[in-house]
């Protein structure tokens, strides 16, 4: 048996594996960056890619070991696999946050576990489950984002978190304080200070929770017919 040959498809099945794993992570991240989420492709490319190498470390990396005489010992190749299920536990958890009685960000590290059972997938050679695994994830965040809009309509899972900035006359601040007060009950956080390049503006920061589909617009339009509003600026805390 020709052994470069052999070296060769073992070269061309490794890289094979890595690339795969690259693209099912572009997959699952391209999700993620539509949804303007903190990790997104780069995130989940990285996670699924350095999974699929060192699950490939733990298989080709550590060859058998001489115990007595010709003998060989076992290989535990699932050594390295295992940590890295641990250890993508630190990652996950940097992307969650807490905000009040309010948790963002378990669905993002959810998929980063995910990403990386899916290159440990591909390390392993095993495409079919690493392509099952990529279509249902991405299916779940997907659909089930679609039926918690439609059909669970007062689920606190479609209730979005704004930030916004108003900055109004000083002398029309008082009723656009209380108009957001009266208006918006589930408020978070609210605050006002002059603007120090001009005495007569007043700025307005809030911080609240809306439910409905595309809440934004809505909001642009009903402070714009307040008295005295210079500017105004609508985001939404990412989770």
């Amino acid at each position: 048996m020709d052994l470069s040959n052999v070296g060769n498809i073992l070269e061309i099945t490794i890289i094979i594996r890595v690339l795969s794993s690259v693209l099912l992570g572009f997959a699952i991240g391209l999700e993620r960056e539509m949804t303007n989420k903190y990790a997104g492709l780069r995130t989940n490319i990285l996670v699924c890619l350095g999974a699929c190498v060192f699950t490939i470390i733990s298989i080709y990396g550590f060859p058998e070991v001489s115990v007595t005489g010709d003998e060989l010992g076992t290989r535990d190749t699932a050594r390295v696999a295992a940590q890295v299920v641990t250890g993508i536990g630190f990652i996950g958890g940097g992307t969650v946050l807490r905000h009040g009685a309010t948790v963002f960000g378990l669905t993002t590290a959810a998929t980063l576990w995910i990403s990386a059972s899916i290159g440990m997938a591909c390390g392993a050679g095993m495409y079919g489950l690493a392509i099952t695994a990529t279509i249902c994830s991405i299916l779940v965040l997907v659909s089930v984002r679609i039926f918690e809009t439609n059909v669970l309509p007062t689920s606190t899972k479609i209730m979005k978190r704004l930030k916004l900035n108003l900055c109004v006359k000083s002398l029309n601040a008082d009723n656009a304080y209380s108009y957001v007060i009266e208006h918006y009950p589930e408020l978070i956080e609210i605050s006002r200070k002059f603007d120090k390049q001009n005495s007569e503006l007043t700025k307005i920061a809030v911080v609240l929770d809306v439910r409905g589909k595309n809440p934004i617009p809505d909001m642009y339009k009903n402070f714009q017919k307040l008295d005295g509003v210079e500017s105004i600026s609508i985001e939404e805390c990412k989770e």
